[in-house]
């Protein structure tokens, strides 16, 4: 999984590695950095969280529009110490305690993920504890056998505003990939269009982000009203593609702008509609997505017959419509739809924990805390194999 460097160095770090481990319980600190939530949790080997602490900058980022990475990057600084020690004070587990501590380095914004390597790096050295680099999308693909018995392979769908894909989780560091975004990811899509309206000066979502308005104003808007194209419906991949919607919809906004007279900025009187068109748009893409996955899976014998699984997971697995698109095609194709509670789709310090527990467990990328690790903002292809699909 980890090439080059952490390859070279893994027959010589297994000697340190059971050495280290064999005399420290199997506790493991978790570390998250890779956008705007600094998170971090102590988890032991059965999943149970002893003590977590997240610090989220949605206000901030909210008044600004948008996220900015120096202000990110600053927010972290000011605050992982505090959160990483609240982490250990609630879960009464001192640092000499952990057999070791998962920090995310990829991907993610690289001024975010710099924080929390340089923070991981110098308390491993300090501590001399085993580092173990996580990358988010795993994360997320892995965090429901947290939860409740899933045994590999399973299919996952993780959505979120920096990611879209599809892949098999066939081992803790095994994944097929068989499709991503190749724009924009549908967090990010619903995001822009929740500013595009104007949302955070409706009284309802002053203080949502732009995805949790959009499901809000949805659920009173009337979706027909507004006719959207479903991207790449003859497209016979597993990839997804949002720009193109979020220029549709953006054309639709200037045209009821001149309409109703009112300049950019001002609320429409239909934004109730073009949210709930634009929500079901996004859905339908996933879900005829998914759905088309589904059928490669089951052709092609990667999953098991009895009780496939479909895990979905990421923030904007949070978003019920969403949820609701995918029960009906997993009903339609006879897989079982796995979905973490919502405080577990957003990014936090017990997925990253949990992450580096089942590494511990199989002895994988377990490192030495003197073995330099490099961030990877753009490690989009975290599978081991990636399949391009034409069926």
């Amino acid at each position: 999984m980890f090439r080059s460097k952490v390859k070279a160095l893994r027959l010589l770090q297994l000697g340190y590695t059971l050495r280290h481990t064999a005399f420290c319980s199997r506790l493991v600190l978790g570390i998250e950095t890779s956008c705007d939530d600094t998170g971090a949790a102590v988890l032991d080997e059965t999943g149970a969280i002893l003590g977590e602490s997240l610090h989220s900058q949605k206000e901030v980022h909210l008044r600004t529009g948008g996220i900015i990475p120096t202000v990110a990057q600053q927010l972290h600084r000011e605050n992982i110490e505090r959160v990483v020690q609240e982490a250990l004070e609630r879960s009464g587990v001192a640092p000499s305690q952990l057999a070791a501590v998962a920090t995310t380095v990829k991907p993610g914004l690289a001024l975010s993920l710099g924080v929390g390597l340089e923070f991981t790096r110098q308390l491993v050295r300090r501590h001399d504890k085993p580092f173990i680099p996580i990358h988010h999308m795993e994360a997320h693909a892995l965090t429901v056998r947290m939860l409740q018995p899933v045994s590999f392979p399973f299919l996952v769908l993780l959505v979120s505003g920096g990611h879209s894909l599809l892949a098999v989780a066939q081992g803790v560091d095994d994944f097929l990939l068989l499709g991503h975004a190749l724009d924009e990811a549908p967090g990010d899509t619903l995001d822009k269009v929740a500013r595009r309206l104007s949302l955070v000066k409706h009284p309802q979502c002053s203080s949502l982000s732009g995805g949790q308005a959009i499901e809000l104003l949805a659920r009173d808007g009337d979706r027909t009203k507004f006719s959207f194209r479903t991207p790449m419906g003859q497209t016979h991949d597993c990839c997804f593609s949002f720009a193109g919607l979020r220029n549709q919809i953006t054309m639709t906004i200037m045209k009821k702008e001149a309409e109703e007279g009112v300049e950019e900025g001002t609320l429409l009187k239909c934004v109730n509609d073009i949210a709930a068109a634009a929500q079901h748009t996004v859905a339908a893409h996933l879900a005829k997505r998914t759905h088309r996955a589904i059928l490669f899976c089951k052709a092609n014998g990667l999953l098991p017959p009895s009780s496939p699984t479909l895990v979905l997971s990421g923030g904007v697995a949070s978003n019920q419509y969403i949820r609701k698109a995918l029960t009906i095609v997993t009903e339609m194709t006879g897989l079982h739809l796995i979905c973490p509670p919502a405080k577990f789709c957003t990014d936090n310090g017990v997925m990253i924990a949990w992450n580096g527990v089942e590494r511990l467990r199989e002895g994988k990328g377990i490192l030495a805390p003197d073995v330099d690790v490099c961030y990877e903002p753009r490690s989009v292809y975290l599978f081991t194999r990636f399949i391009l699909l034409f069926f």
